[in-house]
């Protein structure tokens, strides 16, 4: 399992409950939630990014020693 996999995982958690709370939000007309969901969302997909960026660092690591 690579070094960002963790980050992904709790990205990709962050990005469905943003996309819960945006569309609950949607729904019921509450602004502040929406907001919330949409800050969620992008909490998430930094995370999954981040996630991404530390695989790669690990790939190369692995790489350069070989």
């Amino acid at each position: 399992m690579g070094a960002g996999t963790s980050d992904k995982a709790k990205g990709k958690v962050d990005e469905l409950k943003g996309k819960a709370k945006d569309t609950v939000g949607d729904l019921t007309d509450d602004e502040s939630l929406q907001a919330e969901g949409k800050k969620d969302r992008l909490k998430g997909k930094g995370k999954q990014a981040w996630g991404t960026l530390k695989n790669a660092g690990q790939d190369l690591k692995e790489d350069v020693k070989d």
